[in-house]
């Protein structure tokens, strides 16, 4: 989706819901075409939802701080924010209480965490342990995958980084192996490379990290088969998306993209039935005007 600057949006919660009015553009993948999941703002702010089953949000209380929905969390982050520093100075104060609710067709709540990254290199990472946000900041933090907790999955990396990922690394599909791999390769591929070097070093990181098509298990919510990749370059504001089910990937160059659309029209490129239709190359002529998107409100 293209979702344009302008819009005003509010958190989904009910009477006590966040207002705001989004300052940048974006291009999201949607969940369920309720929630965005990821996505790039026109600033090159960019934000990844992943799974954290051990999430406990704030209880939110009508008298409280003003609610809003985990559908809208990473989209209020690209609609309001240009860097990842001005996104956690603005977080740290806590302008809202993030509410959750069920997966769509699931007895379990969404208990997502959020990475943050910026064409200067920074990054962020923002939990939500005991009911309190916990928000991890530095250019260091590069890798984020599922369970555990941000902290401990630290603590697993540096006893890998004793080893020596030359010697060992942990080759299952558990969530602290996947972490212990990508963190090793993205530092171990070249550091300055051109572009399209560049890309096939992340795209081969992303992918050495995947779950296979057709694995999940029931009792464990965080091993679960991978549906897409997307890779972003930030300094050119360039959005890689590969699907499971194409053999093609695509991308879309937000210099292209006019995120000036009337506050009730959005932008959509259809994917098919289970992202099945073949794209390649630059796709955002490819985009279809649409009707706003339309986000899941807590309770719905």
């Amino acid at each position: 989706w293209v979702l344009p600057r302008g819009v005003k949006r509010q958190g989904q919660t009910g009477p006590n819901s966040i207002e705001w009015q989004a300052k940048y553009g974006s291009v999201i993948a949607s969940g369920y075409d309720i929630s965005t999941t990821d996505g790039l703002n026109e600033k090159g702010l960019a934000a990844n939802l992943l799974w954290l089953v051990e999430s406990q949000y704030p209880e939110f209380t009508k008298e409280g701080k003003p609610g809003l929905s985990i559908s809208l969390w990473a989209q209020y982050i690209l609609d309001n924010y240009a860097t990842v520093q001005e996104a956690v100075k603005a977080l740290k104060k806590e302008p809202f209480t993030l509410v959750t609710d069920s997966v769509p067709g699931q007895n379990r709540f969404a208990t997502l965490h959020l990475s943050l990254s910026d064409a200067s290199g920074d990054s962020a990472i923002i939990e939500y342990i005991d009911g309190k946000q916990v928000i991890h900041h530095d250019r260091s933090y590069q890798v984020m995958t599922n369970s555990p907790i941000f902290s401990e999955q630290l603590a697993l990396d540096k006893y890998w980084k004793q080893i020596g990922g030359t010697v060992m690394l942990p080759g299952t599909n558990r969530a602290a192996d996947r972490f212990a791999r990508a963190s090793f390769y993205v530092n171990a591929i070249p550091q300055k490379a051109s572009l399209e070097e560049s890309l096939a070093s992340m795209f081969g990181v992303i992918r050495n990290v995947s779950v296979p098509y057709g694995i999940a298990s029931e009792t464990e919510p965080n091993i679960s088969s991978t549906r897409w990749r997307t890779v972003i370059d930030h300094k050119n504001r360039i959005y890689f998306f590969e699907s499971a089910f194409s053999p093609n990937t695509f991308w879309v160059d937000l210099k292209k993209i006019n995120f000036d659309l009337a506050p009730d029209k959005a932008l959509k490129l259809d994917l098919g039935h289970q992202q099945s239709k073949v794209y390649a190359g630059e796709v955002s002529s490819s985009f279809v005007e649409t009707e706003p998107f339309i986000f899941l409100g807590v309770g719905s």
